[in-house]
């Protein structure tokens, strides 16, 4: 989750200019402080956070859910542009009340933006029928929808790139995205900065979102199956550490070297690739240490200790190692 929420803040932020790196995200979320020269940078990013926050513990933690609103939009802005100052071309929380053009679009007249917000309020609820029995997939395209219309009502003078994406991370997860998937889109808008733009730009001159709607669902149905990957990965690991602490239980402990030694080299075995008996003994700079001084007769004899333990597997035409990953397939929960 802190990932997630690093990767989310760190990309909405920088689609709008902010440099700061993931490691000063990061950084920022634990609570620390950057220089000075990058307060307002950071003061950006810690705005983004408490927006997010916010959102997930209502949604999450108490249930708490809401139509949106003009209250819901100026509420969620004033959090954005808290303490920007001039940096923020924008009265936090206020919608703007002169006219702008952003590139080559010029926005709605300052006077239409509050009629303008009301008829995009009402549509949301009416056309995503919302607390009626809304799909997963609803949810989904209303979120992407909700986003690029705020864009194109333009409602604060600076900021709404924000807001939007913003309401766009509410809702997906109202709709049941795992926290730790709700900043797949924003990721992804970041990391195709120049099609993001350029889908924006397409749907506004053909009146129609259809092609930016596609874009996103291809860059959300990737990062689901990325985050899934990543989630059974460490499933595997995890509970591959369990079983070899398991299956050195018992054993009799002998020496204590010896047997950490044999766990260790257990431990970081892997499953997805053969390694040579030289490669496996440089896996990490641990296992290395441990065998620095030993004889070949010792690795031998570790290497049948584990293979006795029906811990690892050998290809025996290479003399090849990993972890016998058949021991914990069935034990896990499979792709369906």
């Amino acid at each position: 989750m802190n990932v997630s929420l690093t990767k989310g803040a760190q990309a909405t932020t920088a689609i709008e200019g902010n440099s700061l790196s993931i490691e000063e995200v990061n950084q920022i979320r634990r609570g620390d402080s950057l220089p000075p020269s990058k307060e307002y940078q950071e003061r950006e990013v810690r705005n983004i956070i408490e927006a997010y926050n916010l959102i997930l513990d209502n949604v999450l933690n108490h249930k708490k859910t809401e139509l949106i609103s003009e209250s819901f939009l100026k509420r969620y802005h004033k959090i954005i542009g808290k303490d920007l100052g001039k940096y923020f071309d924008a009265v936090p929380g206020q919608f703007r009340n002169d006219n702008r053009i952003v590139g080559t679009y010029r926005c709605p007249d300052h006077e239409d933006v509050k009629p303008l917000v009301g008829r995009y309020c009402k549509w949301m609820m009416e056309e995503f029928h919302y607390q009626k029995g809304q799909e997963f997939y609803e949810y989904v395209i209303q979120s992407i929808v909700a986003h690029v219309y705020l864009e194109w009502i333009h409602p604060f003078g600076d900021g709404n790139g924000r807001a939007g994406r913003l309401v766009e991370f509410y809702i997906i997860l109202c709709g049941g995205v795992p926290d730790i998937a709700s900043h797949i889109l924003s990721n992804y808008y970041n990391l195709t900065r120049p099609q993001y733009y350029a889908e924006l730009s397409e749907a506004t001159e053909k009146r129609s979102l259809t092609s930016f709607i596609e874009y996103a669902l291809l860059g959300f149905r990737d990062g689901l199956e990325q985050t899934l990957k990543t989630i059974q990965k460490s499933q595997l690991e995890i509970t591959w550490h369990k079983f070899v602490y398991d299956q050195f239980s018992s054993q009799k402990l002998g020496h204590k070297d010896v047997f950490k030694r044999r766990r260790r080299l257990a431990l970081e075995m892997p499953y997805d690739r053969w390694l040579t008996r030289e490669e496996l003994l440089f896996t990490n700079p641990q296992v290395a240490s441990n065998y620095r001084n030993v004889s070949e007769k010792t690795i031998d004899r570790d290497l049948k200790v584990l293979k006795e333990l029906n811990l690892i597997e050998v290809d025996g035409d290479s003399e090849r190692y990993r972890y016998k990953i058949s021991q914990l397939q069935s034990l896990l929960a499979q792709k369906v």
